[in-house]
Parts: C-alpha cells; structure tokens; sequence
C-alpha cells in the first residue's frame, strides 16, 4: 500500500442538505467553529451584525440571505481531515445541489424540528437515495417549540423512505427544551442556553438513574422521558452500520445549531460512522482510492470568485492517490498533458495554495477555460474517465439582450461563463448566429442571478423576455436526423445548445408525443450529458 493511504483514512467529505431556513449554514459554521477554523460565529442574514455566514460569499447571498452557489470548506477536527461542500437550499439551485452530491461520500439532512419534511427536502433526498449515500439527519431548532418527536421520526420514514434509528432524544421544546438521552450511555446531556456566537456552554451529563435528574426536569418530564425510552427501545429500528452505509437507514440527532446544543456530539458520532473515501465508478470499472494513482473529476466550475482578479476555478473532487501540484496530469476529454494552475483549497472565499491533497479532498484550480463539469484528469499513466453528471432539463426560458449593442464583447464572455458553470444553459435559434439567445433555467431565481451577475460582474444591461415554453428533449440519434426536416407541431421550436448538439422546446407535453408519431426514427431524451 502507497505511503499516503493514512492521509486518506483521515479524510471524510460530506455535503450538507436542507430546505431554506432549517439552519444548514449555522450548522456548517458551528463545525467549523469546534474545528477551530473561526473564532466567532457570523449572523446568517447580516441583520445583527455585519458580519455574513462564512460560506455564503457572492454578494447576491449576501443582500438576500440565501445560499445560491455551493461553497467547499476544509478543517480539522479530532484526527480527521474533514471537507464540507455547503449546498443551497433554495429549490431553484437544485442542480448546482446535484453535482455537490456527486462529490460527497455522505449527506447531513438538516430538518426544524417545527416544520419537518418540507418540499426540497423530499427533492434532495431523491438524488441521495439514486447514488445510494449515507444519510445523517439532525433536527434543528429544537430551543424553539417543535413538532411531537415520534410524529417527526414518522414523518422521515414515509415522506422519504428511508428507516430511522433515534442515536439520542430530546426532552421537550422550545422554553421546556431541557436536553437529550443518549441512548448509548443512558445520560442525559443538559441544554444551557449559550452566548450565539460561542462554543462554550455549561452541559451536565446525568444519568437517566441519577436522583439529580429530577432536579433538572420539570415535573412529569422524567416520566415521560422513560416512558418514551421504553417505546423507543420496542419500536425504533436498530441501529445497523451495513443499512446506514447503504443509505436505507439515517441516524437521527436532536439540537440547536444556533445555541450549539448537540452539535459537537452529533459531529463526533458522525466522524466515527462515516468511512473514508469511497470507491468510485469510471469506464474502466471501479477506481480504488487507496491504490490506483491520482485522479479527480470537476463537478463545478465558478468565475468571478475574486473580483479583483476576474479568475475562473474548477473545483474538482479527488477520488483515488495523492496529487502533487508540481506534476503533469492528463486531461482526458480536452486528450492533453498539463499541470493544474494555482490548486487551492478553500475555507468560503478564503484560500491557499497547495502543494499536495489526497483522494477526498477538494481542491480548487485555475481554469482558463478548457475544463467542464463533469471532467476528469488522471496520472498520466493510467487514462480513465469517471462517470458524467447529467444535465438537468431546465424548465423555464426566455429570451435575452443586451441593452447596449456597444458591449456585445463583454456580454457573450458573461453569459458564455456563467453557462459553463452549469448554472443556466444557452441555446441559439436553429439556422442563427449568436444574435438570438435563448437562456433556459431550472429555477427563475437563476434568471435574477444571471441579470444581477452581467451587470455587477461584467457590467453589461440585459432584458429578459420569457418564453412560454416549459418542455426540452435532446435528439439522441442526431447523427440520423436531419433537423431542417424535422416534422414538428406548431409550438415547436428547433435550437442548439453550445456543442452544437440539437434540441427542441415545447410549450406542451402532448407535443413531444405528437412530434415522435410524426418522425418515425427520432429519439428524444430528458437529459443531456455534459
């Protein structure tokens, strides 16, 4: 075994999932706050203070108090190399969600503990269970009145799916909220309201037989507390490490991220129930992190990180050996040699550069616009290409120009850029130049980004006119079709995508049915590749 398979072993990287406002980005900076990372907290939204969540960086996040991009964070903590990908929850940013989850190993489903499962919810948790991830959930809020625990628990396993083992349980809520048990020691671990921006906080543990305990609950708490063991220990799945690791079973923990209640257990459990890096697959089978030489994939791509310098980074996940930034690398899909400019690791918007990383880690490097999602680069002595990260459909369009004709230069560079990070797609009329572009999104959300990001990042007026259509199918076998004579319906419209790959939009569902009865031999997809 290569000298570098302990630095794997330490790491562990995980995304962190959550609908808007369960307190995914309070949890992420207690983390780092217990790794020692930052010394104070940040208030999410700005109101409090000026001071903004470390990883929501772009000043969009920042005014609106919503994540829009992922951001990648690395500490230590207790022996272990942790790498946390932030994701949004905003449902319009789903897919840039998707392609963080492609580079996680595991997930922490962050729920509050008064609003339970909720829409994005369900729609994230989809994509864990088709890449078969471990799950881990923390119900959050839980200094503020919740929903009845048994009812929460309930709620995971049929909305979602997925069985659930309680690792601890809270005792009451809100002002009643007085800790958790931990079912493995049988303790109870008090809850004190702590100083927001702190790590320190006056726990007790007692035991669940402790005389003391009466002290510390109100009257009846104990009672029910034991009668909920009781029902607990008889109707809640055990605890099963091979289900956890497949993704059919999530430990669940209770807290407050805002008062740092619970966090660092649950942190601490989390590191020891989660593996190192996972084996991932390529088409040449299955790629070992542990053996197989250096080799990474880009799941994102993100321009105008640092306004000072106009750059562009590709972040790409490693998957196998050690990367050395003085060595040459292969590009398999751009078929070069080259060695990554500038690698840098990120805490939000803060970076260093590197001189090595291992299998787990994220790194970012200059990309002066040669990579895209989806990517792989490998030792040059052993050529393989990881899985692609499909492209999701958008489902809203519109048409867009520049207001003033004088910058066209600056306009096609942004909106050429913004596309290749994958957060909106371009398309152009069939039989048209550049004149015409239509952008398609997943979310409407992304059209305010783009309209802010032109004007703010490269200075360029744009207006948006939407289009009425909702539907987008890929021609599979293009080579067999000749889209001149393509028999459509008259809501059809006929337009390529930046490879010049041809698709069609649709303004109705039925049309796409119509259109295949009309052409004998097409064949039309949901998804693209990138």
């Amino acid at each position: 075994m290569a000298d570098y398979t302990k630095e794997i072993e330490k790491r562990r990287t995980f995304a962190i999932i959550s609908h808007p406002d369960a307190g995914k980005t309070t949890l992420t900076e207690k983390f780092l706050l217990y790794g020692g990372a930052i010394n104070l907290a940040g208030s999410v939204k700005g109101k409090a203070t000026a001071r903004h969540a470390v990883s929501d960086w772009m000043e969009i996040e920042k005014e609106r108090g919503i994540s829009v991009t992922s951001s990648v964070l690395q500490f230590n903590y207790d022996g272990y190399c942790i790498n946390i990908l932030d994701t949004p929850g905003h449902q319009d940013f789903s897919e840039d969600t998707y392609r963080t989850l492609m580079a996680a190993d595991s997930a922490v489903m962050v729920i509050d503990g008064s609003k339970g499962v909720e829409a994005q919810t369900r729609k994230l948790f989809k994509v864990c269970v088709m890449r078969h991830i471990p799950i881990f959930t923390f119900i959050n809020k839980m200094d503020r009145d919740a929903n009845d625990t048994f009812d929460l628990l309930d709620e995971i396993e049929k909305e979602l799916g997925i069985a659930t083992c309680p690792i601890n349980w809270p005792i009451g809520s809100g002002k009643s909220f007085k800790g958790v048990y931990d079912r493995d020691t049988k303790k109870v671990l008090t809850f004190s309201d702590t100083m927001k921006g702190t790590r320190e906080g006056t726990e007790e543990e007692v035991a669940v037989d402790d005389p003391h305990l009466s002290d510390i609950l109100d009257p009846g708490q104990k009672d029910q507390l034991l009668e909920e063991i009781e029902l607990l220990d008889g109707a809640s799945a055990e605890f099963d490490m091979e289900k956890v690791s497949r993704g059919e079973l999530s430990p669940v923990f209770f807290g407050s991220a805002l008062t740092n209640f619970g966090v660092e257990t649950f942190l601490r459990h989390f590191l020891q129930m989660t593996t190192s890096p996972l084996p991932r697959r390529a088409d040449m089978g299955i790629v070992d992190p542990m053996k197989e030489p250096f080799s990474a994939f880009v799941f994102k791509i993100q321009a105008n990180m640092n306004k000072a310098h106009r750059d562009r980074i590709a972040f790409m996940r490693i998957c196998s050996g050690k990367f050395e930034a003085s060595e040459e690398v292969c590009h398999v899909q751009g078929d070069r040699k080259m060695r990554l400019s500038q690698p840098q690791q990120m805490m939000a918007q803060d970076r260093h550069v590197v001189e090595e990383a291992y299998a787990g880690d994220i790194i970012g490097v200059f990309d002066p616009g040669i990579f895209s999602i989806g990517d792989t680069v490998c030792s040059p002595g052993k050529r393989f290409a990881f899985e692609g990260i499909p492209t999701f459909a958008p489902e809203h369009f519109a048409r867009v120009r520049q207001v003033d004709t004088m910058k066209r230069k600056q306009f096609i560079k942004g909106i050429n850029q913004i596309a290749q990070e994958g957060a909106i797609q371009i398309f152009q009329e069939f039989n048209t130049g550049m004149e015409e572009i239509i952008v398609g999104v997943v979310g409407v959300l992304q059209f305010d980004v783009l309209k802010y990001r032109l004007e703010n990042e490269y200075k360029v007026d744009i207006r948006l006119e939407t289009l009425p259509y909702e539907h987008i199918r890929w021609i599979e076998n293009k080579e067999e079709i000749d889209l001149a004579k393509l028999v459509g319906t008259s809501d059809m419209k006929k337009v390529r995508d930046l490879k010049g790959n041809p698709l069609l939009l649709f303004v109705n569902a039925w049309s796409v049915g119509m259109t295949l009865d009309r052409n004998e031999n097409l064949k039309l997809s949901e998804f693209g590749k990138n």
